[in-house]
């Protein structure tokens, strides 16, 4: 099979564990095969896009009840904030493979390799929280990055510009803070939580320069300025609004210029 169709066919897969072996099994083999660039989108064919189990409960950002990570139960439900979120970000990268005809080989590549990686970081963390006494599904979840992958449907420029280097660059803002709560806690569920955090920062500053990346080559494509294209997409899909403190060092690697980090830095907006 076209290793893009069989990231579609992961992409529909409702069981978390059988998407997390799918999509590892596709980036493996397309590792080592070809990826042919031909277009094969065709009418119809984002029924059942994205497979999700029927819990978690999705619900509205602001309905996602807050609990101390001071208990016992509200790391679990911290802990399965993350792995949603994991869980949301295989489906993007995924959905980043199939939808979008027209783009390089390289850009498949990458998008598979990001999708392997989100499934790594779903399997530490529904372990770790396995290990907890829960499972993913356990608590509410809010379907915040999925929305905004519907809005950028129909435009490989705004998705890259909107969910890789905006939703997903919150992640390197927001790990090393909810790290240092844990540390507080130290226990050695919330340590190891701190590992696993460190992992995914890690291999997130590569997803989020993939997107950087990506948006760049698009940009000059379309013949537009990449930093005067940005906020007019903010605005024209309606992209959350950036709010300090920003992990300045992080975004760095990731891939923002210089100008995009002064602007963070004075004005907290990107």
């Amino acid at each position: 099979m076209h290793p893009r169709l069989s990231a579609l066919a992961a992409l529909r897969l409702t069981d978390p564990e059988q998407k997390v072996a799918a999509t590892r099994a596709t980036a493996a083999l397309a590792a080592t095969d070809s990826i042919a660039i031909d277009p094969l989108r065709t009418v119809g064919d984002d029924v059942g896009v994205p497979g999700r189990p029927e819990r978690p409960l999705r619900v509205a950002a602001t309905a996602v009840q807050k609990r101390s990570p001071f208990t016992p139960e509200g790391r679990a439900a911290l802990i399965h904030s993350i792995c949603h979120i994991e869980f949301n970000a295989i489906n993007l990268a995924l959905d980043a493979v199939w939808r979008y005809d027209g783009m390089p080989e390289a850009y498949y590549r990458d998008w598979l390799r990001v999708a392997d990686e989100e499934a790594q970081h779903f399997t530490l963390l529904h372990a770790h929280l396995q290990d907890m006494g829960w499972r993913y599904g356990d608590f509410p979840g809010h379907d915040g990055l999925w929305s905004m992958c519907e809005k950028t449907r129909d435009d490989v420029l705004a998705r890259m510009a909107l969910v890789p280097r905006t939703l997903e660059a919150r992640g390197l803002d927001a790990t090393p803070l909810i790290q240092a709560k844990l540390k507080r806690v130290n226990t050695p569920d919330a340590l190891r939580a701190v590992e696993i955090l460190d992992i995914i920062l890690r291999d997130e500053v590569g997803h989020v320069a993939i997107g950087n990346r990506w948006y760049r080559w698009l940009c000059e494509r379309a013949g537009c300025d990449p930093e005067a294209t940005y906020p007019e997409l903010v605005a024209r899909y309606e992209a959350p609004r950036l709010k300090p403190p920003f992990n300045l060092e992080a975004r760095g690697r990731a891939g923002f210029s210089p100008e995009e980090l002064r602007a963070l830095s004075a004005g907290g907006k990107d």
